[in-house]
């Protein structure tokens, strides 16, 4: 039997419990309401700290009605796990990295994958704070998943074991992506070779060169020591991290109003503390990587980035029949984009 036939079966199996129960048992005083808060990277990356800063928040804003437990670094659900247990209400929230979206079928959200589409964190919330962020969210009702918030983890690197500094450096290298064909042809673009892996497994498939390089931020990097398995790396800002904060939708409608309210006031204050400290704290891995002395950094040359903007540029007109032509123009839109100009 399957993890999750077995799920399936004991989530069942205690629901006809529950209704079965005579009400005597069910007037006892109430328990406090749990909230299994699952995450796939570090305690002290700025995702894992907005996690302990939503549980913080949230058992004080609700007096201990509501007690969260969060588990990082993959230690409940690894990524292809997730979502699922999400939904069979085997956890209740989660916040998954903005490629999770696509193969559940909401393509839209891998617009977030388009290379060189936001320029600043600026332009970036011009669209995650905004009516475009917000229509992207609800796209996510009909799966039995609520959108609560979305937070920042950054701009990629790219790492490697010999430098880059032009797109054709990336040529031949077998590269450690995410779950998104975004991703998948943004490689192909540059003649790499995309490979889709587990983010808690790519430490060692660096190490054991099953892969030979990756992109990801730099609080990722450092926070998974994937520095001391790569000699070279380059800042090159092309592409963006972010989670959406999600909850299962039948769970989070079954709240008490006023519970539903406390928490979403400690989610908003929850997500301006991740998004705050989430640049802050790659500057500072950065230092921390450079400090290490195990990695080369370079730093992209104006020349050099504008040469690699052109090389990825194709990818926004590739995957606009996936991702859906307006859903780009929307997000130009809202952000100033215009592809013309390269």
């Amino acid at each position: 039997m399957s993890k999750f036939s077995h799920l399936r079966r004991t989530l069942i199996g205690g629901a006809l419990s529950l209704a079965l129960a005579p009400l005597s048992t069910l007037a006892v005083a109430a328990e406090p309401i749990v909230i299994k808060f699952s995450h796939v990277v570090a305690q002290d990356t700025p995702k894992g700290k907005g996690a302990d800063k939503f549980k913080e928040l949230a058992e004080k804003y609700t007096n201990g009605a509501v007690k969260v437990e969060v588990y990082p670094n993959s230690t409940l659900y690894k990524d292809k796990e997730e979502v699922e247990a999400l939904q069979l209400g085997a956890v209740q929230m989660l916040a998954p990295s903005l490629s999770k979206f696509g193969p559940l079928g909401v393509r839209e959200f891998e617009v977030f994958d388009l290379p060189y589409i936001f320029d600043s964190y600026e332009a970036l919330h011009k669209v995650t704070k905004g009516p475009v962020g917000q229509q992207l969210l609800d796209k996510l009702e009909p799966r039995g998943i609520k959108g609560l918030a979305y937070w920042d983890n950054g701009f990629k690197a790219l790492s490697a074991n010999t430098p880059i500094r032009t797109p054709a450096d990336l040529r031949g290298k077998k590269l450690r992506i995410q779950s998104s064909k975004v991703l998948e042809e943004q490689m192909r673009e540059v003649r790499a070779l995309p490979q889709v892996m587990a983010f808690s497994e790519v430490y060692q498939a660096l190490q054991t060169g099953v892969v030979d390089g990756t992109e990801n931020t730099l609080s990722n990097y450092f926070t998974q020591k994937v520095h001391e398995v790569q000699k070279h790396m380059t800042i090159s800002d092309h592409g963006y991290i972010g989670y959406v904060v999600i909850t299962n939708k039948r769970f989070w409608d079954g709240l008490p109003a006023e519970v539903r309210s406390q928490l979403d006031k400690a989610m908003d204050e929850a997500t301006d503390y991740a998004n705050q400290i989430a640049k802050e704290e790659n500057d500072q891995m950065l230092e921390a990587v450079r400090a290490s002395g195990r990695t080369e950094i370079h730093m992209l040359s104006d020349e050099e980035r504008a040469a690699f903007i052109k090389a990825l540029l194709p990818v926004h007109k590739k995957m606009e029949s996936r991702v859906g032509a307006a859903t780009i123009k929307s997000i130009y839109e809202a952000t100033g984009f215009d592809p013309d100009k390269f």
